[in-house]
């Protein structure tokens, strides 16, 4: 039975996945604002609760459905949508009575469904948005998404099925949410898509008009305007294409972060090729040694694969010395893992589990070390510091290094007085596998990097 129109309209909001969705959920949660309805976190407040699902890997697709049945426990009153809305056929055979199920980006499809549960309430003579739209990460840092799907079609993923090709969003487009977001007070700018570096590429890298010029819709015309915003531009699921290249340059001249976050995936050409993804590793281990001479400060994060369908002894023992050879900065990294739909799933000689966890064990075990002696070399140094939050024991930021939830952070120990947000120089006093510690630095001292 639907809400009355006279009642104030309450949804209930659980995001899942990536911080791709999470933009989704925030474009939702935008136009939920716009209609007059509030947002609650209690179930028993909520007349209809939205579940955004991530259905990426087999643990992602378990937590989704998980939520999806606390939601109906709870309330009953269900609307699915995000990535795991492509297999309808598997949430309606479990919860048969969820309201409406729909996939990734399809935001009519949820205000559809919402509608009809309870109606909008909205009063014009309120302003309810705000001038960044609703934002669900803290208020000095955002997501920038800039194109959806992709055009890769790897062996592992499943995302091109369920977000399509790529989709670049108009450059002036995207420049103007930027400028939105720096207006509104949001210091870290966190640009995201399936291929950052193939931004464009779908629109043949047309050109728009911005603040009287012409700019294209192109990786690094967009980098450059972005590091004229006065905020941290931090890049994110950058294949390593030629072109990255020319935003190197720009990170040694402090117009955005030395941060890229690249899924190499692995270093064995024939597992590269196994993935169907590019197989020169020797091409870029030369690459980033010359970016490193380019750009001393850039840190470089990545994300690999261990015990993919036929891998061997000597596949891993090539990614082991792969990471010797780049001593990259941040490393996350998976053990294979079966998702339904891909290509991959039906490669011979797939790695017992066990192998692979013992992979893992000892893939983790060479990146420790080589993320201690990297933080340990910055012992001593001045460092700015973008604080996240405070607690009884000082403050917790990031520096230029540390992307928010997945990096490391610097726990600044005097820095009680500090608000989220402020950006201050640190001396980095300590150091362990993941995280750097220090005080407040003597304004006296240099910053290495502002």
């Amino acid at each position: 039975m639907s809400a009355s129109p006279s009642a104030d309209p309450k949804v209930g909001f659980v995001s899942l996945g990536c911080p791709k969705a999470l933009v989704d959920s925030e474009r939702i949660l935008t136009q939920l604002r716009a209609e007059g309805y509030q947002v609650v976190p209690e179930y028993d407040d909520a007349d209809v609760v939205v579940v955004n699902t991530c259905g990426f890997i087999d643990s992602a697709v378990e937590e989704s459905l998980e939520a999806i049945g606390e939601a109906m426990a709870e309330n009953g009153k269900v609307v699915v949508t995000g990535c795991l809305g492509k297999r309808a056929g598997l949430i309606s055979e479990r919860f048969p009575e969820v309201l409406s199920i729909s996939g990734p980006q399809d935001y009519d499809s949820v205000m559809r469904a919402i509608h009809a549960q309870v109606p909008p309430k909205h009063e014009p003579f309120f302003d309810l948005l705000p001038a960044q739209g609703i934002k669900l990460t803290p208020k000095h840092y955002a997501y920038l998404k800039i194109s959806e799907g992709c055009n890769h079609r790897c062996s592992f993923c499943i995302i091109p099925s369920m977000r399509g090709n790529l989709r670049s969003r108009p450059v002036n487009q995207v420049l103007a949410e930027a400028q939105r977001l720096v207006r509104a007070g949001v210091q870290e700018l966190l640009v995201v898509s399936q291929d950052t570096s193939a931004y464009g590429v779908d629109q043949r890298y047309a050109a728009y008009p911005w603040q009287g010029r012409e700019v294209e819709t192109r990786m690094t015309s967009l980098v450059a305007e972005l590091g004229q915003l006065g905020a941290w531009v931090r890049l994110h699921y950058v294949y390593p294409y030629p072109h990255v290249d020319q935003v190197i340059p720009l990170m040694a001249e402090g117009k955005v972060l030395p941060y890229l976050d690249i899924p190499f995936q692995h270093a064995s050409p024939r597992i590269l090729k196994a993935m169907k993804r590019p197989a020169h590793a020797e091409k870029v281990i030369d690459r980033v040694q010359q970016w490193r001479r380019q750009c001393p400060q850039l840190t470089i994060r990545s994300t690999f694969i261990v015990g993919f369908p036929g891998e061997t002894e000597e596949d891993f023992q090539m990614l082991l010395d792969f990471l010797e050879q780049t001593q990259l900065d941040r490393v996350g990294c998976f053990t294979y893992s079966p998702v339904d739909g891909a290509e991959a799933n039906h490669l011979p000689n797939p790695v017992p589990e066990a192998l692979a966890q013992e992979r893992f064990e000892r893939f983790m075990a060479v990146q420790a070390r080589i993320s201690s002696e990297r933080l340990r070399a910055r012992v001593g140094q001045v460092e700015t510091v973008l604080i996240d939050e405070i607690d009884e024991d000082g403050a917790l930021g990031r520096s230029r290094s540390d992307a928010p939830e997945i990096d490391g952070v610097v726990r600044v120990n005097d820095g009680h007085q500090l608000k989220p947000g402020q950006k201050v120089p640190v001396l980095i006093e300590a150091s362990d596998a993941h995280d750097l510690a220090g005080r407040l630095a003597p304004s006296k001292l240099n910053i290495i990097n502002a």
